[in-house]
């Protein structure tokens, strides 16, 4: 094959390509022009900054493009006319045809993701499924149906990056910078983000402009296009720009994660301005941080420990404080349990009437049970931080999925140092949500599913074994724990009430295959009451103390940024003969569960933790609640929320005895509570980018 021949048959791809990667390079020089007359930009460069700008700004633009290709590539290289032949094309129908009635019908890995997931998946089949259909049954049809296809894939690049050049515009106008984790908690608040989007920019007639640009682009590449898709190119020709396209994608994805260590100069404009916006969302979305410094109202550093170690009676940079107790240490085993999105408002006591908790029911009377307490977050991630390193929780993604999150101060260490058995019980895969690395790396031995023998499973699913079956393994481990002679600490995580709430046939009166939320919840509570039935007949029972809380609720939507009842959980402490029953009404956060057990068991230790002993009595009582970017303080009537771009908001909030509130904006400012907020977030991100115990003491011991 000669060299015109070769550039013939790829002519077809190399003008697509060609015309997406004019276009994403056009839009990105544009941007950068825009940029740089925004009015938060501070223009400060030398030569060689502004050759970075440029010079790297194209080839990073590039590389995102050719990457960003890949369904481009995709719906060319399997257009092809010997796939509708005989029989080929009836056995490919045929398998689109299963695959559509098995997601369809079926109960499938798709609907246990939950969420829109299933409907994507279903429409993309049903779509394959048609497109399929129309052109093997009707081959006249077969030509113009492709190039239909093509267009619409082609138009649809072209609207996204078009789209992508407003957004991008639209947050550095807001925000100063590319995209980052802000720009993926987006996507999880969509309802809200859409809601602000169209109450602030004209949203319907720039999109009229998007669509109609974008289908004017569209129309001018078919009229070049179209004499191309009389031949297609042969299967040695797609083979070699086959082999091309993924040789360009490895080699930009290296260059993209090169230039990055290009991007970390004093000058933040600058590493902004040469950075790629789709490629600092990706990894935005891996990394999921988001700078406290840089996007939150601060305070001298000298001020925010004046006001932290006057909040936690501690002393130095690090809240270190020295918790000393007159009484001899109570070594007793403990089991903590935290349920999966086990909201308050589910239990009778307060309030329920559907008798889906019967078994905590009973137990509340006879437990210590925090009425008035407070999740730190809205995932199981931001829980699980509450009670292992009871710190307020870190703005954008939490620590648990941060990078360097071992050998951090937490539960287990204090444990560990007490002489503890220290363990992780969770029922799924404990690298889901980088659990075990985080866990492993903080001196717990992680119990997970691979732990579990093939007898040891009556029922999963996607999220793991259901709960009698964790409870059960739980239960031989602290046997085996308790005949070892050391105290043991077991953390279990429960997974069963969560989407699609699926569980074991015949265990409570709400049907296994109704996968209903109150089925979730009962099966959990069903499995805890059974837990403790069993428990209380074992050696160690007496000597144990019994945590139960939950993670976060079930659901965290609601008419305010921070809804506060979308944050009440239960939380009770169980240890009949050693521990009373008793009800606090006193507010209290999460964080407070863990140094209020060590204080009920007299331990003496130091401490860098936030939460404390709520029967300790320089005590305040406050909670702190935040979602991905809004950061939450609540003491006495009061919630100061921070949030990024330097923002902050107060509310007056009533609170009635059912536990509803009545939120409103505070027309006055409490400045004292606003430097209360920005203490402890401010100091708490301080701490967690010293991260090592190492660092940590050095550090705290320099500045007594």
């Amino acid at each position: 094959m000669d060299i015109k021949e070769l550039k013939e048959q790829t002519k077809l791809y190399t003008s697509t390509f060609g015309g997406l990667l004019s276009l994403s390079v056009a839009i990105g020089f544009l941007l950068r022009i825009i940029f740089l007359f925004n009015e938060q930009t501070e223009i400060s460069f030398s030569f060689l900054d502004w050759i970075k700008i440029f010079g790297l700004g194209l080839i990073n633009d590039i590389c995102a493009g050719i990457v960003a290709c890949f369904f481009m590539w995709l719906t060319l290289i399997f257009q092809f006319q010997s796939k509708y032949k005989k029989p080929f094309g009836y056995i490919i129908f045929g398998l689109i045809v299963i695959a559509f009635c098995y997601v369809a019908f079926c109960n499938t890995i798709f609907d246990e993701y939950g969420s829109v997931v299933p409907k994507i998946v279903r429409y993309f089949l049903l779509y394959k499924l048609i497109s399929f259909g129309i052109r093997l049954f009707v081959p006249k049809m077969r030509k113009g149906w492709s190039m239909a296809v093509y267009y619409l894939t082609f138009f649809l690049y072209v609207v996204i990056i078009t789209g992508n050049g407003i957004g991008e515009y639209l947050f550095w106008d807001e925000f100063g910078v590319r995209y980052n984790f802000i720009a993926v908690d987006y996507l999880i608040y969509t309802h809200e983000v859409i809601g602000n989007i169209f109450e602030s920019y004209p949203i319907i007639p720039l999109f009229a402009i998007l669509i109609l640009i974008s289908a004017a682009i569209t129309y001018f590449m078919a009229l070049r296009v179209k004499p191309l898709f009389d031949k297609f190119p042969s299967f040695k020709i797609k083979l070699l720009t086959t082999g091309i396209y993924f040789l360009s994608t490895i080699f930009s994805c290296v260059l993209l994660n090169f230039n990055t260590k290009l991007q970390s100069t004093d000058n933040v404009y600058v590493n902004e301005l040469q950075s790629n916006g789709t490629f600092k969302f990706y990894t935005a979305f891996m990394n999921n941080e988001l700078d406290y410094n840089r996007f939150y109202s601060t305070l001298p550093e000298r001020e925010v420990f004046e006001i932290l170690n006057k909040e936690y009676n501690s002393k130095g940079q690090n809240n270190q404080q020295s918790i000393k107790d007159s009484l001899s240490e109570i070594h007793k085993n403990i089991i903590l349990i935290t349920i999966e999105s086990m909201s308050a408002s589910y239990l009778e006591h307060y309030g329920n009437t559907e008798n889906i908790t019967p078994n905590l029911n009973k137990l509340i009377k006879e437990s210590l049970i925090f009425n008035n307490i407070y999740a730190t977050g809205n995932r199981t991630v931001r829980g699980l931080e509450a009670v292992t390193l009871c710190l307020p929780p870190s703005a954008g993604e939490s620590i648990i999925k941060q990078p360097n999150n071992s050998n951090l101060f937490s539960t287990g260490k204090v444990l560990n140092e007490k002489g503890y058995t220290v363990q992780f019980l969770y029922g799924g895969d404990s690298y889901f949500d980088n659990m075990g690395k985080f866990f492993s790396g903080n001196g717990y031995e992680i119990i997970d599913k691979k732990k579990f023998a093939k007898e040891d499973i009556t029922f999963s699913n996607i999220w793991g074994v259901c709960d009698e079956d964790m409870f059960n393994k739980a239960l031989s481990v602290f046997n085996s724990d308790a005949e070892k002679g050391k105290p043991f600490f077991g953390h279990i995580m429960t997974v069963s009430n969560h989407r699609p709430f699926t569980y074991p046939e015949n265990r409570i009166d709400i049907p296994a295959d109704s996968k209903s939320r109150n089925g979730g919840i009962k099966y959990t509570d069903y499995a805890i009451g059974k837990f403790l039935d069993k428990a209380r007949k074992q050696s160690w029972f007496e000597n144990t103390i019994f945590i139960i809380t939950a993670d976060h609720c079930a659901s965290s939507a609601g008419k305010t940024e921070i809804p506060l009842d979308k944050y009440h959980i239960p939380a009770i402490i169980y240890a009949p003969g050693f521990i009373k029953p008793q009800e606090i009404d006193s507010r209290v956060s999460q964080i407070d569960i863990m140094p209020t057990v060590f204080g009920l068991l007299h331990f003496s230790y130091d401490s860098y933790f936030y939460g404390k002993n709520i029967f300790s009595p320089d005590y305040k009582y406050r909670a702190l609640v935040a979602t991905y970017q809004n950061l939450g303080y609540w003491q006495n009537n009061i919630l100061t929320v921070l949030s990024p771009v330097r923002k902050i908001e107060q509310f007056e909030v009533k609170q009635n005895n059912n536990y509803e509130f009545a939120i409103s904006a505070k027309y006055k400012q409490d400045s004292i509570y606003i430097k209360k907020t920005i203490a402890n977030y401010q100091s708490a991100n301080h701490k967690i980018n010293m991260n090592h115990t190492i660092k940590i003491t050095r550090y705290a011991s320099q500045c007594d």
